[in-house]
This record gives C-alpha cells, structure tokens and sequence, in this order.
C-alpha cells in the first residue's frame, strides 16, 4: 500500500542504511541475525526520500506498505534496471550438488554451438563472457542480482545461465524472473540448520518451477516426483532409467573423462564428457537435455560437450609430477563426499587417501555421515578444519569422528588444514589418490569472522617443493629430512597419536594456530 506521493523522485534503491543517502528508498528486510526494520531511523536520518516495510515506520517518512519486503524488492529492482531478465533468455539450475557444473556445461555448450554470449552468475564467479567478475554468494541479493543481470544485458548477453539457491527462491531474490529452462540436479542432506527438515529444503527448491517454461529434471532423483508435483510447466527427465526423456546409456567411466549414448526418442548420439565420475554423467545429461530445450539439437550439444572445460575446484586434477594424483573437490556434503571418492575409487591404481572437514555454524547433522562415507570409501582419512567460523574446531572434528567410531579405516586428525594437507602428500605411495574435499574453488578459510587466505593448490604446490629439496639435502648427504616410515605404519594402523575416537579429538595432532 503506498503512502507517499507519487510523484515521489527516488535517486537510488538500497537495504543497507549506511548507504541510504539523499532521496534514497530504503527496503527494510527481515532476516536471521538482524531485522532491517531496526534500522530505519538511520536510513531517515541518512537523506532517505522513502522506505518498504512490512510494517508502518514509527515516524514521518513516506512508506510503501508490503506483506513481504524482500519479495517487493526483487520485483522493484527488476523495474528500476530496466527488467533486464525479459532482454535474455534465462536458465536456472537449482539442486544440492552440480550447480556449478551443470551452468559451466551449459554455458560452453551454448557459446559453443550458437555462438551465444552467455552470462553466468554462480558460486565460484560471475561472467560476462570470458570476463570475470567477483561472486559472493552463489545468487546475490535480488538489487545486486538485477543490477548483474543489466550488465549483462548492456554487454550483449543473449542467455544467461544461474545457479538458483534455495535461500535465494525462500528470500525471493529472483522473484519476478521469468526462466526459459529450469534445471533440476539432485537432493541430498545440506542446508538442514536453515531450512529444519528433508521435505521443507525440497519444497524451497521446488519453487524454481512456479516461474520456468519447462523443468528439466533429474528422473533418477527420489525427490524429483516432490519437486515436480506443483510445478506450473511442462517437465522433462534425464538420468539412466529407461522410462526418462533424455537416457544416459553404455556408460563408460575412464579416468579423465565418462563416455555414454545419449539416447531420446529421436535417435542417440555418442558423449563424453572429459570430467570423470558418475556424478559428471548427470551433469552431462542435465546440461544436454537443456541446450536440447533451448532448441540446440542433441548432436551439436554433444559435440560441443567433448570439448567442454571442467570448473576449478569440482574434480580438479593438480599436475604434480608425482606418481599419484591429487584432486581438489568442493564436496562439502555426504552425497558429495561419497561421489568423489566414488570417482577416485574408480581409477585409484594404490590407495585414495582422503583429507576432510566439515563447516562451522551449518548443518551438524551431517558430519558424522559424512565421517563414515570417508572411512568406508576411502583407505585412510585426514580428518581436519574446512570454515570452522565461530564453532570450537575440535567440537567440529568429535562429531566427524562420531561416524568413524565403527570402522577400521586408519586415520589422522591435524586441526590445521595446512599440516593437513602436507601429512596426506607425504604418505602418499604411487599409484594413490590422494583427495582433497571441501574447500573447491575457496582461496581462503573463515575462522571467527576471518577469511584467512588458503589455497589448497598454492599449498600443495609449496609442499612438493619443499619436498624436492629436502630430497635433494638427503641425496648431497644431509640428514635434515624427517623420516615418515614410524608415522605411515601409524597412520595404517590408526591415528598417528595412538588415540581412538573414544579418546576425543582434543587430543589430536596438528596445530590450532590461523593460518
């Protein structure tokens, strides 16, 4: 309900109130750790023209009357940039786990076939193109978003291709986006401390399909059936069973790359995607079955499929010039954790050596699961620190080893992620996967409020070389080289300090200093 004129001017929309100058419109917006509606005296006496709130301001101020702020923001940012959505053809891709992948795929795909310029906005970076631009949350606010998606549009985009949280469809970041294609990965346990149980994190992914043209699903999904029961278009299934629209069949998993027949009811069609492991047929049948809908025929898509890149930090295979194989995941779940030591399991000559943990102040619920998915896939475990953020580190790493407390899978817990890393790498033997899960693409690890700088290739990187050289010492006749032999029969025969479980990981090794 307005009350305020309407000639009202309003020189720039904002939700922070410190940037509320002259003229602004304030938009006071709920959320978990503050209520913007706290701050509208600030935004007032800061030049603020105007305010959205969800309830009348205690003071003279013109005001715009609303049921839900962060839903009328969305549709208001929409109109102030021009709605820059209805300029592009829009695609989203909702789902736990294959987000990112699935946008990269379709993105190269497109560029690759029509040569569309394609934007990008997800969790490891936003693009116009081959340009980079910073991302701080895998869908921004809904101002920032409308505000990216305009960009886009004055640089010539013709598709830009999302990834669609479930925080930001319940914040109603994208509200008012009319998508040409949904796309829909998979679900599995994430996000639960937010979104409280299984069936209520599903219906918030769900409402991607209220705003899309046709769904593209996941038909091999158990929740695909919940997510699609109030969907308000046409859907589609890709996956390996026979009864989906788009059918991943002979598949092949090899140790670079994962080769299947593509089969719809028009024909089928060789791919290969030069990303291994199960999940990477998924986001391949998932991309192609949306290029498909966007009208790309099936053989252009996967032919263009054979030469797609794969994303920093999913599957990423580091060149070391070892006689193991290091990988960077983002794996941060169980369902991911299990499908990358799945893949390296797959091709592993020797052992897959796994180095773990699990997030701060997120859902405690999956850490001890994801403790026994690495000790029953894996051969031997590091457990230690991921983004511990406000949460003691070592209350993090008992409820890991809570779900280790029933194998016989030899392992190590060092707090420090870097003595983490280096630990794994220097019991690596040939023939070894060694597996670094959880931080990805992330240059960096939050500890308190603190983003530390931390890059896991940067690490692995000043390790080896260290390495070389404390070899070349022992060679020349040095002894400053520690031997490891005492710790590889600890680490084989449990944690490297004789403790167990039961005996608590304060007890642990490794550091607790930041890095």
């Amino acid at each position: 309900m307005l009350h305020a004129p309407r000639d009202l001017e309003i020189s720039v929309l904002c939700l922070d109130s410190r940037a509320a100058g002259r003229g602004a419109l304030f938009a006071a917006l709920r959320g978990r750790q503050t209520d913007g509606h706290r701050f509208l005296a600030d935004a007032v006496a800061r030049g603020a023209a105007c305010v959205l709130t969800e309830e009348p301001p205690q003071m003279q101020i013109p005001y715009i009357l609303v049921p839900d702020s962060r839903d009328a923001l969305a549709r208001m940012a929409a109109v102030w940039y021009g709605e820059p959505a209805k300029k592009m053809t829009m695609v989203g891709v909702t789902g736990t786990n294959g987000k990112t992948t699935t946008t990269y795929l379709l993105k190269q795909i497109l560029e690759k076939t029509i040569s569309a310029r394609v934007g990008l906005i997800g969790t490891n970076q936003n693009m116009i193109g081959d340009e980079i631009l910073p991302a701080q949350r895998t869908t921004p606010e809904s101002l920032t978003l409308q505000e990216l998606l305009a960009h886009m549009a004055r640089a010539g985009c013709t598709h830009v291709v999302m990834e669609v949280s479930s925080h930001a469809l319940m914040q109603s970041r994208t509200a008012g986006i009319e998508f040409a294609v949904g796309v829909f990965t998979n679900l599995t346990q994430d996000h639960l401390d937010y979104h409280g149980t299984m069936e209520a994190y599903c219906d918030a992914k769900a409402r991607l399909f209220s705003q899309c043209a046709v769904a593209v699903a996941n038909g091999d999904d158990p929740w695909t059936p919940r997510i699609l029961q109030n969907a308000a278009c046409r859907s589609v299934c890709f996956g390996e069973g026979l009864t989906n629209d788009l059918v991943g069949w002979h598949v092949r998993y090899e140790s670079r790359c994962v080769r299947f027949t593509a089969c719809d009811d028009c024909g089928h069609v060789e791919a290969c995607l030069p990303i291994p492991g199960r999940f990477s047929l998924y986001n391949a049948l998932g991309a192609l079955l949306a290029a498909r809908e966007l009208g790309i025929s099936l053989e252009d898509a996967a032919k263009a499929l054979a030469d797609c890149r794969g994303v920093r930090g999913r599957c990423e295979v580091l060149e070391t010039d070892t006689d193991y194989t290091v990988l960077i995941d983002y794996a941060h779940t169980p369902d991911g954790l299990k499908n990358i030591l799945s893949t390296a399991c797959g091709f592993a000559e020797n052992r897959v050596i796994v180095v773990f943990g699990c997030g701060g102040e997120r859902d405690k619920t999956k850490r001890a699961g994801m403790g026994r998915i690495a000790a029953v896939l894996a051969d031997a475990v590091v457990v230690t620190s991921d983004n511990p953020r406000g949460e003691p580190p070592y209350a993090i790493l008992h409820d890991i080893l809570e779900g280790m407390r029933e194998t016989q899978t030899p392992f190590a817990v060092l707090e420090n992620r870097r003595e983490a890393v280096a630990y794994a790498l220097d019991h690596a033997e040939r023939g070894d996967v060694v597996v670094l899960a959880g931080k990805g693409h992330e240059p960096y690890q939050i500890i308190g409020k603190t983003a530390y700088p931390l890059d896991e290739r940067e690490i692995v990187r000043a390790h080896l070389n260290q390495q070389q050289r404390k070899a070349a010492a022992r060679a020349a006749g040095g002894n400053d080289y520690e031997d490891s032999i005492l710790v590889r029969d600890q680490l084989r025969d449990r944690a490297g300090d004789g403790q167990t479980p039961d005996s608590g990981a304060a007890q642990a090794q490794g550091g607790t200093e930041h890095p």
